[in-house]
């Protein structure tokens, strides 16, 4: 049985540069919607389930285009407001060979980051509610979006709703220090945690982890500690991404559940379309394990491949069904579906 899903966060108008152009001299751009909550909750609607998300938009034709987005992917858009006079935008310089993407944000007074809590009814948001999906995006929007994630996470403690957190750090957009201080008031909240060994360090303050262990004992390390801080985090999860080139990476899927860490196969992934959302669809594709049970191995073999797949189309969503994945993660990649 599917469930019902509240993800909270910013739709964003992503304007793209084509492979082997210069933001500073391209005579076109390519337009996608997307947010890293968004996408989470685009794949979750996807693969079956009741997803509302928790957002505010201009009242105006890009405020209805992202919404029109959303709905095309069955996501629920009533707890959208409207107001403010501004949609988040981002530009992407696409990378190509040896040459990283560039990411250049355009988000500042967006209608989101002005949100008061007031705005939205959480209690009948978070009713008969199984999960709630937020990032550390959001919080860094703006000081009074730090407000309002604390709040809607108490609201849904409240309702016993299960709470994910992914740190999804933003360096352009908050300092480490700003991050810290939210993101400690946060976690006493969470019930799964996406979170990477420099996050553990850096925002956590974790002690590094002795440089004899290998990279997966370091990670279980890190993982164990942040279990000792917040017992109330049941899972936890990250990847491993090998850059090779921007169009040639390696994937491999990391969680953690009862003390003992998970792993997936490693993947490479050449000739990349677009690796913008390939960490949202992981999240997304974990999250549809616990919430159907799947056992941790295949857990993280499932949400590794819908990040894999991400890889391979354009924009910031995964346009992948569970089935898909699956059949993906279970055959030869590159072999033909007959």
């Amino acid at each position: 049985m599917m469930k019902k899903v509240v993800t909270f966060g910013e739709v964003l108008l992503r304007l793209s540069t084509n492979i082997g152009e210069r933001l500073s001299r391209a005579g076109q751009i390519n337009m996608h919607y997307g947010g890293a909550e968004a996408n989470v909750a685009m794949s979750l609607a996807l693969f079956g389930h009741e997803v509302h998300f928790v957002s505010k938009v201009p009242n105006n034709v890009l405020g209805m285009a992202a919404e029109n987005h959303l709905k095309s992917y069955g996501v629920h858009t009533d707890y959208l407001v409207r107001g403010g006079d501004r949609l988040g935008t981002y530009y992407v310089e696409t990378g190509v060979g040896p040459r990283s993407a560039q990411v250049t944000y355009d988000r500042k007074y967006s209608s989101v980051s002005l949100l008061e809590s007031a705005e939205l009814d959480w209690d009948q948001i978070f009713k008969d509610a199984a999960l709630f999906h937020v990032t550390g995006i959001t919080a860094a929007l703006s000081p009074n979006m730090r407000e309002v994630v604390l709040y809607s996470l108490q609201k849904a403690k409240e309702h016993g709703v299960a709470i994910s957190f992914d740190f999804n750090y933003r360096a352009k957009l908050w300092s480490q220090q700003e991050a810290a201080a939210a993101i400690h008031l946060f976690l006493p909240y969470v019930d799964i945690c996406s979170c990477g060994e420099l996050d553990a360090i850096y925002l956590l303050g974790i002690e590094r982890a002795p440089e004899a262990l290998s990279p997966d004992e370091k990670l279980a390390y890190y993982y164990q500690k942040l279990t000792d801080l917040y017992p109330n985090i049941q899972y936890i999860s990250s990847t491993f991404r090998g850059v090779v080139s921007a169009s040639t990476n390696t994937l491999q899927g990391n969680f953690y559940k009862d003390g003992i860490l998970y792993q997936s196969k490693v993947y490479q992934v050449d000739n990349i379309v677009d690796r913008v959302g390939g960490g949202d669809a992981f999240a997304a594709g974990l999250l549809h394990g616990i919430l159907t049970g799947m056992a941790p191995d295949e857990l993280i073999s499932f949400a590794t491949a819908a990040s894999v797949l991400k890889h391979t189309v354009y924009g910031d969503c995964n346009i992948f069904t569970a089935n898909e994945i699956l059949s993906f993660a279970n055959n030869t990649p590159g072999k033909i579906i007959r």
